[in-house]
């Protein structure tokens, strides 16, 4: 893979500024489950390798199965997540493919009525970070954390 330059180095501001939302997102009220399987759905969906292997480490000290990790790309054929998990992977898989038909109006009903308006923008917000850091990630080649 070819070198390409790394935010981080080349405009650490911009890209430390980017810290203030995860601050944001790791002190609200988001489940630690319903994060971790945001950052993944969107990762695999983006082919975020950097961001795949970062978010799987975490998930796994934080409890999650491997199980569960390697089906996530393939939850609407599994029972192995509950109806909120999966209401959370639809939403994610949505709103980052989001120029396809964005956060459709039936997911979002559904997810108002069983989130709440406070939990719904966490998640939202949650999803777009992960989109952010994917596309930092993804343009750049980030390497893989050692």
């Amino acid at each position: 893979m070819e070198k390409r330059i790394q935010i981080d180095q080349v405009a650490p501001n911009g890209y430390k500024s980017m810290y203030a939302i995860e601050k944001y997102i790791g002190e609200s009220d988001l489940n630690p489950t319903h994060k971790e399987l945001i950052k993944m759905n969107a990762s695999y969906i983006n082919g975020c390798a950097f961001c795949i292997d970062m978010h799987s480490k975490d998930a796994i000290k934080n409890g999650e199965t491997a199980q569960r990790l390697l089906l996530i790309s393939a939850w609407r054929e599994t029972d192995v997540f509950t109806e909120e998990e999966k209401l959370i992977l639809e939403i994610t898989e949505e709103i980052t493919l989001i120029h396809q038909q964005g956060l459709t109006k039936e997911t979002y009903k559904k997810a108002l009525a069983t989130f709440g308006e406070k939990y719904l923008a966490n998640i939202i917000l949650a999803i777009t970070a992960i989109n952010m850091w994917n596309r930092i990630a993804v343009s750049t080649h980030k390497p893989l954390l050692k």
